[in-house]
């Protein structure tokens, strides 16, 4: 019996359900892949941007996991809908449930296609900062070749120092520790600093590897320089030894010409001189150990110890003789002193009058009071023992407060140009 055109025009729209059903699944088929594609690709810039500049990597991140959850979601509805419409089994299927299939294939569909758009759009957002990032990172290899050579030289400058006799342990540690940073950097790429952590990572290894190597250098020059100074330094005790007398002998003209107040604070000052020298010279016995081992180094600070005991010493000194030429001038003239001072005064006093409409009343206040010391001090030399230490101090402070006076006038001065 041959069918009807009833049955023909059922089994048509059977046949364009099902075929429009299967074109919506390839269709969906093609909207995962492209998804799936976009999705890797992205991925993989993010976890370079990350490698390239980690401190704006969080943002980033952030916003990719966002957008790839919305993709792993849709990935699953896509198999869901996929498993739930098995259009190649060979169960019957009427036009409606194909219809049903083709609908549920467009939905997932659009949807996958708006999350591969959403990828496209931050990718292409994204691109500018990667192309910059990645011009960038052609400056990364010249700077680890340029830390990698400079370390090369400084092995180099350390091996000839201790083929020499010299001691190379500080270079030496400087240098371990520029090698630990460069093994990490090349073992770990950029390790985890970002792209300009990893340069400025590579040129502190360089400063460093640089900074050992010329101390290498310097090791025979240090040498040489530190044998100098222990000769100049140990005749330069013998000479401040011998001032020792000498103060001594100063010492005794204070005692016998002038008041305990003028001597007072010197007391013990040619014990502390000699002391001093001692110390010094056990100083430099230590830097001749240090250098007869080649320790330039220790010799260095052995070196810097005796001089500082040779500054304190010879300062020492100079109070002692010091005080004996400014005692002995003012009490031959005990007004050249006192007019050093007042000219001093007169000097603050015309700075101040040329000020618009005058001295100003505190600075006026402040001149006047040293014009009255001034006119006091004499009163302190009375006595068959004048205390000529105190008389001097008193003029010396005055003069100083002139200058302090003169300073304020001035840094006014300037604050109202």
């Amino acid at each position: 019996m041959r069918p009807g055109r009833g049955d023909q025009r059922r089994r048509g729209r059977g046949e364009q359900a099902a075929a429009a059903a299967v074109q919506a699944r390839e269709d969906a088929a093609t909207a995962f892949y492209d998804m799936d594609q976009a999705q890797k690709y992205l991925q993989g810039r993010v976890t370079v941007f990350a490698d390239l500049d980690a401190r704006a990597a969080a943002p980033v991140r952030n916003e990719f996991t966002a957008l790839s959850d919305n993709a792993d979601a849709a990935a699953m509805a896509y198999i869901s809908v996929l498993d739930a419409n098995d259009l190649d089994d060979d169960r019957d299927r009427g036009p409606a449930e194909y219809d049903s299939a083709r609908r549920a294939f467009l939905a997932v569909t659009d949807r996958l296609k708006k999350i591969t758009t959403d990828l496209n759009r931050f990718a292409e957002r994204l691109a500018p900062q990667m192309s910059r990032l990645e011009a960038a990172l052609d400056q990364l290899p010249p700077r680890l070749t340029a830390a990698r050579d400079a370390v090369a030289a400084a092995d180099a400058a350390i091996a000839a120092a201790r083929a020499a006799g010299m001691d190379a342990a500080d270079p030496e540690a400087e240098l371990a520790r520029a090698k630990e940073a460069l093994s990490q950097l090349g073992s770990q790429g950029l390790g985890g600093l970002g792209l300009a952590g990893a340069m400025d990572k590579a040129d502190e290894v360089r400063r460093a590897a640089e900074s050992a190597r010329e101390a290498a250098e310097e090791l025979p020059r240090l040498g040489e320089k530190v044998r100098h100074s222990l000769a100049s330094v140990r005749t330069r005790s013998e000479m401040v030894a011998g001032r020792v007398e000498s103060v001594r002998q100063a010492m005794k003209l204070l005692l016998r010409n002038y008041s305990l107040a003028c001597w007072q604070d010197l007391k013990g000052a040619p014990e502390a001189v000699k002391d001093g020298v001692e110390r010094a010279r056990e100083r430099l016995n230590e830097a001749s150990g240090h250098v007869a081992r080649n320790e330039w180094k220790q010799a260095q600070r052995a070196l810097t110890a005796a001089r500082t005991e040779l500054n304190a010493a010879e300062r020492r000194a100079h109070q002692v003789t010091g005080r004996v030429a400014d005692l002995d001038a003012a009490a031959a003239d005990p007004g050249k002193p006192a007019e050093a001072a007042r000219f001093a005064v007169r000097d603050a006093q015309k700075l101040a009058m040329a000020q618009p409409g005058g001295a100003a009343p505190h600075h006026a206040r402040a001149l006047d009071e040293l014009v009255e010391r001034l006119d006091r001090a004499p009163r302190r030399l009375t006595g068959p023992h004048p205390d000529y230490w105190s008389y001097l101090q008193e003029l010396e402070s005055i003069k100083t407060a002139a200058g302090d006076v003169v300073a304020r006038i001035r840094a006014e001065r300037a604050a109202q140009t």
